[in-house]
């Protein structure tokens, strides 16, 4: 039968269906096996036949026949699980049943009424003498036999039977971990390339995120402990295959190698179906790997994982990505992830010989949530300077977006990634290693270290990034802060954008504009004194740039609090209601190679996102002691919120008064800045006239061999603000998550045009 005619009967198949008025019993067969059993449609041409409009008209007008075509399609996924799909039709049977489902459960799920539908058992489902069954929520045998179909052997994986045709692997007994599609974590053979299997499971795989997307359905709430019940269902020992397919997506994703397997073009002469089971597989992965019971997770300590008693949480995803734990499998996750946030960095010197993958936001939710999980994991990234191979195509896609509001999810998910590995000194001791790479970035050339390229995209985000992404300023200088204390030298270059920094936000119009920005000038005053106190003898670069713009400290140390400074500095703000100075203090040539980052395409649509916590409550503080081990402390914290956008009107009623001026400038942190400058602007002055010096690089050799040992106030102990987790961001991910699955599956575009909840859909 020819594809147009296929295309022809499902249609009238359709057409009958949407026109009845009487409800079609369950046992007419030859009216159900339309849908699936005589037809060879893609999943394109089901979402192009079936429209949502009648999709709807089906389910208000005739109810049960919306009823039976999904009960009836679950009972052909059921019998093709049992049977193994041994003949092509029993095979085309399951696939047109998994289109067929994955085009309809959108429209069950936008309407409250029917959400509990699959939860509910039917009446007779169960097949003669199998009672047990019969009382499955038709939601689980849906779940069980989509988890069965992924390994059957000749359709989804290699069949292990040589030889006799006739043999048919019985599914019952088949035991799936000797079926895992990759090597890698806990498996060591690949098994030959299948373009078929992997189309095939990139169709189960689809369905199953459609089911897991009844979350998208319901408004964002703070309450945890409200969990999707198809998740839960599939990670739980329900499901026997839970471990075998955990570790077959784990491993698919993290050795996938998009540069076309080492033959520069390949991905042009070949169909890369491997990439969209990869792009199905991680966005399976970061559904499921779902906190639960409303608490926080707590991974478990190194130690407790040896032991034989630890059961760990009751999601089977989450229970085995927090117990992996041989350094060979870490390495495997780290440089696969690696390979492939780096992927679009990879410019060759020809154009297009390599694939660009798409998937960059869906790898940084993955490795957020492995560092999140397995605390061990996080420890093994920071141990040696892999660490570095995730940070530079951070720091990239960052510098990249910062001007795009369609994409401020995936500026926040990177600054949290670095928030959560600022906390750990690890971090900034790497961050020490050279620089030499050159990915092409629209920043000033320099010449250092990473922590100089951190520092100056950074500084490229706040002059140069759009409004939105105000509430992250906060995020970013606390990362400048956390890893102050290991920075041995920073450039010329890093050293005047951070000092620029200053300038532009310690302007009297830029502190009394708005309640908490002050905040911004204590971030910056404590990453400087963490520098002097802890790495005078290298950072000349920083000690000259502060004796250049000694001015900034002075005028802070006497910032005027009488009513009539306040009020002109007010309506300075209203003349130009711009953040910051926009003026770079040496704006320098960007790389070569680079192209600018630009805004949204008019027309882009973007999802909107939750508000984040304000950092008071992201973070909490822990003293780093001489040792280097961290204990928590507990301040009483001053009463702010980072506002989101949406709290504006709370800053255009702002009226600040000199006593709040007051509270706040009394514990700037001047004292080690101040004594610095008492005691070496004589000295420069001095070498200035003596040897009638205008040339900067004398000046540095004289600081680099100075010292302010016994000059300076006590050190300082170390504060480091960690990374806490909590219900608000722990909502925000799942909006972020969810958003991102939302536009990103557009072919067939699977929740287009339904009623979501979680978020809303915006054109730029």
């Amino acid at each position: 039968m020819g594809n147009t005619d296929s295309k022809l009967n499902f249609r009238k198949a359709v057409i009958q269906l949407t026109t009845k008025t009487q409800p079609v019993e369950a046992t007419d067969d030859a009216f159900w096996d339309q849908f699936w059993a005589d037809t060879a449609t893609t999943v394109q041409d089901v979402f192009a036949l079936l429209p949502a409009a009648e999709i709807r008209a089906v389910r208000e007008e005739s109810p049960s026949n919306l009823a039976t075509l999904c009960y009836k399609a679950v009972e052909k996924l059921v019998q093709g699980a049992e049977s193994g799909c041994p003949t092509e039709k029993e095979k085309q049977i399951v696939l047109n049943c998994t289109r067929m489902l994955s085009r309809a459960l959108p429209y069950i799920f936008e309407d409250q009424d029917w959400r509990g539908f699959f939860w509910s058992t039917i009446p007779g489902a169960g097949r003669a003498g199998d009672e047990d069954e019969g009382a499955r929520p038709l939601a689980e045998s849906l779940l069980l036999a989509v988890a069965d179909l992924l390994f059957c052997p000749d359709f989804t994986v290699q069949s292990h039977k040589k030889g006799r045709p006739d043999s048919v692997e019985d599914m019952q007994s088949l035991d799936s971990c000797e079926y895992i599609w990759e090597a890698g974590v806990g498996f060591a053979q690949s098994p030959p390339l299948n373009y078929i299997h992997d189309i095939n499971r990139t169709e189960l795989l689809r369905l199953l995120l459609t089911c897991f997307s009844e979350a998208m359905y319901l408004p964002p709430t703070s309450d945890n402990s409200i969990l999707n019940p198809w998740v839960t269902f599939f990670c739980s020992t329900e499901n026997r295959h839970a471990l075998p397919l955990f570790t077959s997506l784990l491993n698919v994703v993290c050795a996938y190698d998009p540069v076309g397997y080492g033959i520069p073009y390949n991905h042009l002469l070949f169909s890369d179906y491997r990439e969209q089971l990869v792009e199905q597989a991680m966005q399976i992965l970061i559904v499921t790997l779902e906190h639960e019971g409303g608490q926080p997770y707590r991974p478990p300590s190194p130690s407790s994982m040896e032991d034989q008693d630890y059961v760990g949480p009751n999601n089977l995803f989450v229970n085995y990505l927090s117990r992996i734990h041989r350094e060979e499998d870490y390495d495997f996750v780290l440089k696969g992830l690696a390979r492939l946030l780096t992927n679009p960095l990879t410019q060759t010197y020809l154009p297009h010989s390599t694939k660009k993958i798409q998937f960059h936001q869906e790898l940084l939710v993955l490795f957020w949530k492995l560092c999140d999980f397995n605390k061990k994991f996080l420890f093994f990234v920071l141990k040696s300077s892999d660490v570095l191979d995730i940070l530079v195509p951070i720091l990239y896609y960052l510098n990249d977006a910062r001007a795009d509001q369609s994409r401020v999810g995936l500026m926040h998910i990177g600054v949290f990634i670095l928030l959560l590995l600022s906390g750990e000194r690890n971090f900034g001791v790497r961050l020490n290693k050279p620089y030499s790479l050159h990915v092409p970035m629209d920043i000033p050339v320099f010449t250092g270290t990473h922590a100089d390229l951190l520092i100056v995209v950074f500084h490229k985000i706040i002059t140069s990034g759009h409004q939105r992404l105000q509430p992250l300023y906060d995020c970013l200088l606390t990362i400048v802060v956390n890893v102050s204390p290991y920075l041995k030298s920073l450039s010329m270059v890093a050293a005047n954008k951070l000092l620029h920094l200053l300038e532009a936000f310690s302007t009297n119009w830029f502190l009394f504009s708005a309640p908490q920005n002050h905040h911004l000038v204590f971030f910056l005053l404590e990453a400087f004194n963490n520098i002097i106190q802890y790495q005078f003898d290298g950072n000349c670069n920083l000690v000259y740039a502060i004796i250049r713009k000694r001015n900034v400290f002075h005028q802070l140390a006497n910032l005027p609090s009488d009513p009539t400074t306040i009020q002109k500095a007010l309506q300075r703000k209203k003349k130009s209601p711009d953040a910051i100075s926009r003026t770079s203090s040496l704006e320098t040539v960007s790389m070569e190679g680079s192209r600018p980052a630009v805004p949204a395409e008019p027309g882009t649509l973007k999802t909107s996102l939750v508000a984040m916590p304000g950092i008071d409550k992201l973070t909490e503080k822990s003293q780093v002691s001489e040792d280097g081990t961290q204990s928590h402390i507990t301040i009483t914290k001053m009463a702010r919120r980072r506002l989101s956008s949406s709290s504006s009107s709370a800053i255009s009623h702002w009226n600040p008064k000199p006593d709040w001026v007051l509270s706040w400038k009394s514990k700037l942190p001047l004292q080690t800045i101040m004594r610095l400058l008492q005691v070496l602007v004589p000295q420069v002055e001095k070498i200035c006239i003596d040897k009638g010096l205008t040339d900067e690089s004398e000046i540095l050799k004289f600081l680099q061999h100075g010292t302010l040992v016994g000059l300076l106030p006590v050190p300082h102990p170390i504060l480091i603000r960690k990374y806490q987790a909590n219900a608000g961001t722990a909502m925000w991910f799942r909006t972020y998550m969810w958003g991102v699955i939302y536009l990103r599956n557009v072919d067939p575009p699977i929740w287009y045009d339904t009623d979501v909840r979680l978020f809303e859909i915006q054109r730029m």
